[in-house]
């Protein structure tokens, strides 16, 4: 369950730029949200090559 968690700090970690750059126009937070949502990409990927190995190992 740990990389559940990691995916939900990395979400509630974007919250904040989220709202800077749809509501203030920020467009700093903007490129941090990219980022994040990069992030958040890569992570996922991560995660589903884990979840095919254990199935394939058992």
């Amino acid at each position: 369950m740990s990389r559940f968690s990691e995916v939900k700090n990395l979400i509630d970690s974007l919250e904040g730029d989220f709202e800077k750059f749809y509501d203030k126009k920020n467009q700093a937070a903007g490129t941090r949200v990219r980022k994040g949502m990069q992030d958040l990409k890569n992570l996922a990927q991560e995660i589903r090559i884990d979840v095919q190995n254990i199935k394939n190992q058992g």
